[in-house]
C-alpha cells in the first residue's frame, strides 16, 4: 500500500537537467533556462502599456484644467480639450478589447478634438459635459469586475 506522502513524491518530478560537464563525468546538474519569449509580442505589450500610461496622463491633465475652470469660473482655451480627447483616443486604442467599441471611441475622440479646433472656444456646457462624462467613465470602470482568463486544456 502506498501512503499519501509517497504518492505526492512521485507526482513531483524535478525539472529537466542539463549536465555541466562532458558525459562520463559526474557533476552537479543545473535546471534548463526558460524558453525565450516572443520578442515581438513582448514589445507590442510594452507599447500598449506606454500608450495606456500616456493616454491616462493626457486625460488627467486635460480634466484638471476643465475641473479648475469649473471651480473658479474662468475661461479656458481649446488646448486642454485637445489634450483630453487626444489622451482619450490613445487610452481607448490601448485598453479597449472589442474592436468596434475601440474604434468608435477613437473616432469620437478625434471628431471632438477637431470640432473644438474648428469651433475655437469652450463654452460653459462643454466643460460640464466633459466633467460629468469623465466621472461616469471612471465610475463605470471602477465597478466593472475584470474577467478571469479561461483555463483551456
Amino acid at each position: 500500500m502506498v501512503s499519501m506522502a509517497q504518492n505526492q513524491e512521485k507526482d513531483q518530478q524535478p525539472p529537466p537537467m542539463v549536465p555541466d560537464s562532458p558525459p562520463g563525468m559526474t557533476a552537479p546538474r543545473r535546471p534548463l533556462p526558460p524558453p525565450e519569449e516572443d520578442t515581438e509580442a513582448h514589445e507590442a505589450l510594452q507599447m500598449k502599456v506606454a500608450m495606456r500610461f500616456l493616454g491616462s496622463a493626457m486625460v488627467f491633465i486635460g480634466f484638471i484644467q476643465v475641473f479648475l475652470s469649473l471651480g473658479t469660473g474662468t475661461e479656458i482655451s481649446v488646448f486642454p480639450m485637445i489634450i483630453y480627447f487626444g489622451g482619450l483616443g490613445l487610452w481607448a486604442h490601448s485598453s479597449i478589447q472589442i474592436p468596434k467599441v475601440r474604434y468608435t471611441v477613437v473616432a469620437f475622440s478625434l471628431l471632438c478634438a477637431l470640432a473644438f479646433i474648428q469651433y475655437g472656444e469652450v463654452l460653459f456646457w462643454h466643460k460640464y459635459v466633459i466633467h460629468w462624462g469623465t466621472i461616469a467613465l471612471v465610475v463605470y470602470f471602477m465597478f466593472q469586475t475584470p474577467k478571469k482568463p479561461s483555463q483551456e486544456s
